[in-house]
């Protein structure tokens, strides 16, 4: 079983569209079953939160529903459960090295940051960041 942690500020915009957007690129490959993902935040400011709702309407109109989530921190015991932790940008790259210093197999999502909404408010601009980036992913450790 793969196991991918995503990762963004809080949890409630960037890494939960990643962890549903992917679980949907897994089932409609049939892969369900190899696959286990989540989705945390480096920071505590949104815990307990459920998904930012312009994000969760950006899910929706993509035919994603992502409405169970509610956002946490990654943990420690995070470090040993998943084998792929991914980050959203060199601001999380930055909280995680903090958080973790002993850790070094972060990934980045992609090679450039991945578009933060809360500030820009572009959420189909983060919509096509994540989309790029999952699939990219998904094709890395099927192969």
């Amino acid at each position: 079983m793969i196991k991918i942690l995503f990762i963004c500020h809080g949890n409630i915009c960037r890494s939960p569209m990643a962890e549903f957007v992917m679980k949907d690129l897994v089932k409609k490959a049939g892969l369900t079953d190899q696959f286990y993902i989540d989705s945390a935040a480096v920071s505590r400011e949104e815990l307990g939160n459920p998904i930012y709702p312009p994000a969760q309407r950006e899910l929706v109109k993509h035919g994603i529903v992502g409405a169970s989530h509610r956002a946490r921190q990654i943990t420690s015991a995070d470090l040993q459960e998943f084998d792929r932790i991914y980050y959203m940008d060199s601001s999380n790259a930055r909280y995680l090295r903090r958080l973790f210093p002993e850790h070094s197999g972060f990934l980045p999502f992609l090679p450039y940051d991945v578009a933060d909404p809360w500030y820009s408010g572009d959420f189909s601009q983060t919509w096509q960041d994540i989309e790029t980036g999952c699939r990219k992913i998904l094709s890395e450790v099927v192969m």
